[in-house]
């Protein structure tokens, strides 16, 4: 019997290390014979901890939100054949689930099923299986076969993959280089760590091959240095990777060398762009240039270079093996193989979803993520991180494509997705991302500079409840002029949360400006909180865990908010209980 436990970052922050500690003590103290296997995020993230049992006849079971009470029941039942106990089964290997079982997964393939410090588990699933494929092709032919698979990068643009390959390999010059862009920033997004964490070695055998096909011997990943595991993960996998001679001098034993290092970044959204991420990694300060020139053709240390991100790099080695006419029978016209998204925010069951473009929006909320927590309404899903959009519910039916999702005014992005229900305020919303994109601009250029925190002093101002008529047309022209005039992607894309809650939730901003009313109830500027006399029983909860005092009353009696002192911090809401529901929100 094999227990494999889901240790990703998710998973660690969940309580999955005390399972790893507790089976350790089962196999030392009770002399239990049982195999463990450490993994990756397996993507079920609203389950963790996760763990699998594997059965010696290769059954698998598989258990969610384990802790060290729930482990023990679980192996004792296994070993002693009352398994597998159903209070605690989330699926089974014949059953699946809803979540994992309507995904298709190519990025994603490994993750959660081996162990990614282990090269010998990757070459078991076929690992650098692809990397020799391509060797014995010629590096027209690797193109080519990117080319007929219409793979496009997954980090944000969606930029042909061949073009990029193709225009590097055609640059004079002997020396070129091989990036992959780990600098993911955006908020709710996860998917390039996870890959990292679960799946190391498919980004550099991606990457080998991508060195391969435009005549490079040096690749760099750059990551963020806020992803400690997936960095000890890439350096624990490129040595093994080294030992073994899969990177280095005459790889496979064929006339090719290639080597990969890491470079940490300093947490600088800006560095996602890749001419700021080329600065960062000469010892710079990350800050886009203009382009023309692009990096194929003057990118690092200004010589030709090719990057990607995380998950392009992945989805390379399975279009090797499988060929790229089976990538591109997956996905739509334009839109060809499948995308990770991270589903996250008020859905039921958020994690790390893989499906074929094209798929509906509905789908992949309502069918895989189990809809919207606690009974509420769906309002809206911001696709594409701070530069996309909000898009409402009137267009749930949405192919998710490229062009599709463009047309509602919001991006691919690199896949995040936060879904929101009724309860959140759209003009807040767009506030938040506002703020961020304001906060990690790098100042270079005017628009964004400046643009960005004047649109910021309009849209806090209209939250505050201090929203003037013509506040609306003013953010909206700000709006146009920073997307038109900014010179990198963080600038051009930071107005979007704001153009699309005023294409969708005009009534919202009109209500705060003209009503002085936050339709949402979370504006702390435009509500008040006060004490239905008719429902409080005076338990003085409510007193006793304000933390201003500014809740008056004597025990039995109904109780009062002075409204002056009120911070509107909400505790007296939370903390009521919920078969008095004295405590109104106006």
């Amino acid at each position: 019997m094999k227990v494999r436990i889901g240790l990703g970052s998710c998973g660690i922050a969940a309580g999955a290390l005390e399972l790893w500690d507790e089976l350790h003590k089962l196999q030392q103290d009770a002399g239990i014979a049982i195999e463990k296997q450490a993994t990756g995020c397996i993507g079920r993230c609203y389950l963790e901890p996760l763990i699998d049992i594997i059965e010696d006849n290769g059954a698998i079971y598989s258990y969610g939100k384990v802790n060290t009470e729930k482990l023990q029941e679980i192996v004792a039942a296994h070993r002693n054949g009352t398994g597998p106990l159903e209070q605690h089964l989330t699926s089974t290997l014949d059953q699946g689930d809803d979540f994992l079982g309507r995904q298709v997964r190519v990025a994603l393939r490994n993750c959660g099923h081996i162990d990614p410090e282990s090269l010998l588990d990757y070459r078991r699933a076929g690992g650098y299986k692809a990397l020799e494929k391509a060797l014995f092709m010629s590096p027209e032919e690797v193109i080519a076969e990117i080319k007929a698979s219409g793979l496009r990068g997954r980090g944000g643009a969606g930029f042909p993959t061949w073009f990029k390959w193709e225009d590097t390999r055609k640059q004079p010059g002997a020396t070129k280089y091989v990036v992959c862009n780990a600098d993911e920033g955006d908020p709710g997004a996860f998917m390039d760590r996870s890959i990292l964490e679960g799946d190391p070695h498919s980004v550099l055998e991606g990457m080998a091959i991508a060195g391969y096909a435009i005549g490079a011997a040096e690749g760099l990943i750059y990551c963020r240095a806020e992803y400690p595991l997936a960095i000890k993960r890439l350096t624990i996998a490129i040595q093994a990777a080294r030992e073994a001679g899969l990177l280095g001098e005459g790889i496979l034993g064929r006339p090719f060398s290639f080597d990969i290092r890491i470079k940490e970044g300093a947490g600088a959204f800006v560095c996602g762009e890749e001419t700021a991420l080329i600065a960062s990694m000469e010892g710079e300060r990350g800050m886009p240039r203009l382009k023309p020139p692009y990096p194929s053709v003057s990118g690092f240390w200004g010589k030709p270079t090719n990057i990607n991100n995380v998950e392009t790099y992945a989805n390379v080695p399975w279009i090797i093996n499988h060929g790229g006419a089976a990538f591109a029978s997956m996905g739509t016209a334009d839109s060809k193989g499948t995308k990770v998204f991270a589903l996250a925010g008020k859905v039921n069951r958020g994690g790390l979803v893989e499906v074929p473009m094209g798929i509906s929006l509905r789908e992949i909320i309502y069918d895989i993520g189990g809809g919207i927590r606690n009974g509420k309404r769906f309002k809206a899903v911001q696709q594409g991180g701070p530069a996309g959009g909000c898009i409402p519910e009137a267009y749930l039916d949405t192919p998710v494509d490229y062009q599709s999702i463009t047309c509602l005014g919001a991006i691919m992005g690199s896949g995040g997705m936060i879904v929101v229900d009724e309860d959140t305020c759209m003009v807040d919303m767009a506030r938040y991302f506002l703020d961020f994109t304001q906060k990690e601009s790098c100042g270079k250029c005017v628009q964004c500079r400046i643009g960005t925190r004047r649109m910021l002093d309009i849209i806090e101002r209209i939250c505050d409840g201090e929203g003037r008529p013509e506040d609306i047309d003013h953010l909206e022209e700000l709006a146009y002029e920073v997307s038109q005039a900014s010179l990198c992607g963080l600038g051009q894309g930071a107005p979007n949360p704001v153009l699309t809650t005023l294409r969708y939730f005009r009534d919202e901003y009109e209500a705060h400006i003209f009503d002085r009313k936050c339709p949402a109830r979370q504006c702390k500027g435009l509500i008040q909180f006060s004490i239905d006399p008719e429902k409080c029983t005076g338990c003085t909860i409510c007193a006793r865990k304000c933390p201003v005092q500014c809740i008056q009353g004597t025990k039995r009696q109904p109780h009062v908010i002075e409204q002056e002192r009120c911070i509107k911090c909400g505790t007296c809401l939370e903390v009521c209980p919920p078969r008095f529901a004295a405590v109104l929100v106006e």
